[in-house]
């Protein structure tokens, strides 16, 4: 199998996160195409699902990912709270969503990914977004670049991928069709005035890997959500040429908080455009 395409300084890496990757994924599709095993298995604390296929992709990364980078700790959103007591002595570690998107398995929608980030001084300077029913992946490494990456006849095929500038009337939004809410009300408003919107739909992952690839603008999320989530997405559209910013207009940091939940954001493609900072401004 050969990668071609990107660095090659980051090559044997890159190769080893897409082998895992690809394990993990069969056994999520072992799950997602046995109606017996992807079932839910109970709902956590905070009322999100988990199934067999979360806790099956979860041990094949965690094993897969020490193997790789021994040193590296690993937070996943299926570690134990024992697992993680010491994460703020962390530096550098692994930050991981074994299945985002339950409920969209669950629903059979196709539309789940792996996501998995190397956290570096509190910010991902790596992300990978993996999609297992298309072996397919969305990969960006800030300062170096993004790309998409297909596998095809045994080798891992690949493309550049950049956002593009921000259209001077048609806006792309990128949502969940499950989230509306009245901040998510209050910004649409906003960029109505000065654009025409129409908007795109999908779940998990999938919007970052929209806005990477050129065919969004705009992915603004004020719904509840953990680092795990986001952290794959931001290194990759940051990677690509976008950004990710806090409400305060300041970009995301990861693992520097009591909580794990992500705070509010905007996540753009044309990082050029002040149209951002100044829809922040206005958003209360």
């Amino acid at each position: 199998m050969q990668i071609t395409g990107h660095p090659s300084s980051s090559r044997d890496k890159i190769w080893a996160l897409l082998d895992l990757c690809k394990s993990a994924s069969q056994s999520i599709l072992a799950c997602y195409n046995d109606e017996a095993s992807s079932g839910l298995l109970l709902s956590k604390e905070d009322r999100t699902p988990l199934t067999q296929a979360d806790l099956a992709s979860h041990q094949i990364l965690s094993g897969g990912l020490h193997r790789l980078k021994p040193e590296l700790p690993l937070l996943s959103e299926e570690c134990s709270p024992e697992e993680i007591a010491d994460r703020h002595d962390w530096d550098s570690f692994w930050m991981v969503d074994p299945l985002d998107g339950t409920r969209e398995f669950l629903e059979r929608t196709g539309e789940f990914t792996i996501n998995i980030a190397l956290i570096e001084a509190q910010r991902p300077v790596l992300g990978l977004i993996y999609e297992p029913l298309s072996q397919s992946g969305s990969l960006g490494i800030v300062g170096e670049g993004a790309w998409r990456l297909r596998l095809e006849a045994g080798s891992w095929n690949s493309r550049p991928l950049a956002t593009r500038a921000l259209p001077a009337r048609e806006m792309v939004i990128l949502a969940s069709r499950r989230h509306r809410n009245p901040r998510l009300d209050q910004c649409l408003e906003l960029l109505s005035a000065t654009h025409d919107l129409s908007r795109k739909n999908s779940g998990s992952a999938l919007k970052f890997c929209d806005l990477a690839a050129g065919r969004g603008d705009c992915y603004p999320r004020f719904s509840p959500c953990s680092e795990w989530d986001v952290a794959a997405g931001d290194a990759l559209v940051t990677a690509a040429g976008g950004m990710v910013l806090g409400l305060d207009g300041s970009p995301l940091l990861y693992n520097a908080r009591d909580t794990l939940l992500s705070p509010h954001f905007v996540a753009v493609g044309d990082r050029s455009s002040s149209l951002w900072h100044e829809l922040l401004e206005c958003m209360v």
